[in-house]
């Protein structure tokens, strides 16, 4: 009875559903947290007679056919890269991204990732790293003797020093953008890498044609809608119900028959 594993793969596809939901809910207060959606797809389908056969030797096809359908599957879990909210912490070393972007991290192993995250710290050599001391490209260390930093819309990052005047230009921060944001690998920290979906990375300065703005002091917030997530915590709760409600009946409907005297 196909019933059986059709509503099996349906109560596997809704409890992959509520899993991700759940990854959403628990990550709505994490800075920089894109929101993922689940992509489903029907399954093969038998043909018991095939549509557009011949139906006699006049020529005359099946306009319909009959195509029994086998379940669902998992298509992607595809990230939603809208914009979140922008909340003001006035840390001088928290930035945003206002609109298009990614910030630039240097990893250990020399490789490079991509935040949305801009919550930067000081190391002790007074390079702006991240919370787990990955510098920040192109690698900008503030002087021991500043009592300020701003980050201007532009990514460029000055110091006020104690008995000058002027302040010191610090270096340049930088954005990378890609062809497919949905296909960059996520590594967990707030931390995505290149991959061959997401295409080469574009980088520029902030400001840019196409790159967002630096707004210092502020902080991207994720862009989960809890109450959206909610709705579809419940709707994926039904579809499970009824999928098993589907394997539950197709056991009664067998149970019938071997029960036949």
């Amino acid at each position: 009875m196909r019933s059986l594993s059709i509503g099996a793969t349906g109560m596997l596809a809704q409890q992959l559903n509520v899993e991700v939901i759940s990854h959403n809910i628990a990550n709505m207060n994490t800075t920089g947290f894109q929101r993922r959606r689940v992509e489903f797809q029907d399954l093969l389908y038998q043909n018991q007679r095939r549509v557009g056969s011949d139906s006699s030797d006049a020529g005359t096809v099946v306009p319909v056919g009959v195509q029994v359908g086998l379940g669902v599957k998992t298509a992607a879990v595809y990230r939603i890269s809208e914009q979140g909210n922008l909340t003001l912490t006035e840390n001088p070393l928290d930035v945003a991204i206002n609109g298009e972007g990614f910030f630039q991290i240097l990893l250990p192993n020399g490789q490079t990732a991509y935040t949305r995250a801009g919550s930067f710290q000081l190391d002790n050599d007074g390079d702006i790293v991240t919370v787990d001391g990955f510098t920040v490209q192109p690698g900008l260390t503030v002087p021991n003797n500043a009592i300020d930093v701003t980050i201007n819309a532009s990514g460029v990052v000055l110091a006020s020093i104690d008995g000058q005047t002027a302040q010191q230009n610090l270096g340049q921060l930088e954005l990378a953008r890609f062809p497919n944001e949905a296909g960059l690998l996520a590594i967990g920290d707030n931390l995505y890498l290149e991959s061959p979906a997401s295409g080469t990375a574009t980088t520029a300065v902030p400001a840019s044609a196409g790159f967002g703005t630096i707004q210092q002091g502020f902080l991207e917030t994720s862009n989960v809608n809890v109450v959206e997530e909610i709705t579809n915590l419940i709707t994926a709760q039904r579809a499970y119900e009824m999928n098993s409600k589907v394997i539950e009946t197709s056991d009664q409907m067998m149970a019938s028959l071997t029960n036949l005297r």
